[in-house]
């Protein structure tokens, strides 16, 4: 965030700068990462996320806390419909987009994934999911599952009655029921299948990656139209091994692979040449890769040098 508002300091400053800043400041930033994880959540690209947390910051500063009875409930109003508008808009957007898209990765902290919900909530794999969803239907199914608020709060932040929102919410969250990926992998487990992935990336040795390929492993990249990338999902584990072995990075430069939390799960950080690459994301489920989600597009790699914190 660039911009002011109003009320004295940007509120993009640290959480430790806040102690001093007015009333309005001190709440926006204690409820930032939770208002960037909302965001987030409904756009799948932090990029967009941060421009709602700008336009969300100046109609909070704007508001009177005198007739506000409850902030964080306040400020997620607001920030949901201003997700909304984007997300309306990003449709349109994506119409056009050159390939497949993939949500923006993010670099989180270790402790991400201690939260096993928060960390399946912005997960490659549930963001891709939740694409499939209308704007609304995301929005109330976020709300709900995720940050656990009730159907009034619900209700007035998306702009429909209580009774609706219950509707939306029981049909969103019988389509993610019927997408979203199932089983869950122990840290060894998931230790071992990234091991196994690094290795096959780094030497293309393949056979101890075959061994933790899932039969019906599926493969994704997005490079935008910048850079190269698969032009739909590869599916199957012949197919992905036999992607693997034929290069699906260069082979002919100085490339460094790094293990690292992306989105809340195990992931690599590539770079060719000293020069970050892509990233991807990896799904492990009882203890085999079910998903490989390669971003490439450099657009949407400012995120994976440095943590990002999200927050329920």
């Amino acid at each position: 965030m660039t911009e002011r508002g109003e009320r004295g300091a940007d509120p993009a400053e640290p959480l430790g700068h806040a102690g001093s800043a007015d009333p309005a400041t001190r709440a926006f930033v204690t409820h930032r990462n939770l208002l960037f994880t909302v965001a987030y959540e409904m756009l799948g690209s932090a990029a967009d996320a941060e421009d709602v947390l700008q336009e969300t910051w100046l109609r909070w500063a704007d508001v009177d806390l005198g007739t506000v009875r409850e902030e964080r409930a306040y400020l997620v109003r607001i920030v949901t419909r201003q997700a909304l508008d984007r997300l309306r808009a990003l449709g349109r957007r994506r119409e056009s987009y050159v390939g497949p898209w993939l949500p923006e990765p993010l670099l989180t902290a270790p402790d991400v994934a201690e939260d096993v919900e928060l960390a399946e909530s912005v997960s490659m794999a549930m963001l891709l999911v939740l694409e499939t969803l209308q704007p609304t239907e995301r929005a109330v199914f976020v709300l709900r599952e995720v940050f656990d608020l009730d159907y009034d709060e619900i209700a007035e932040a998306v702009g429909r009655s209580p009774s609706a929102v219950r509707q939306l919410a029981y049909r969103a969250r019988a389509h993610v029921a019927a997408r979203r990926p199932r089983g869950t992998a122990s840290p060894a487990e998931t230790r071992a299948a990234l091991q196994a992935f690094q290795r096959a990336v780094e030497t293309g040795e393949l056979q101890s990656l075959l061994d933790v390929l899932a039969p019906d492993v599926v493969a994704l990249s997005d490079g935008g139209g910048i850079r190269h990338a698969l032009p739909r999902p590869v599916v199957g584990i012949d197919n992905v091994a036999r992607l693997l072995a034929v290069g699906w990075w260069k082979r002919d430069a100085e490339r460094s692979v790094e293990p690292v939390q992306i989105n809340g799960g195990p992931g690599l950080l590539i770079r060719v040449d000293g020069e970050i690459d892509g990233v991807v994301a990896v799904r492990v489920e009882n203890g085999y890769v079910t998903g490989a989600y390669h971003v490439r597009n450099p657009e949407k790699l400012s995120r994976v040098e440095r943590e990002t914190a999200v927050a329920r």
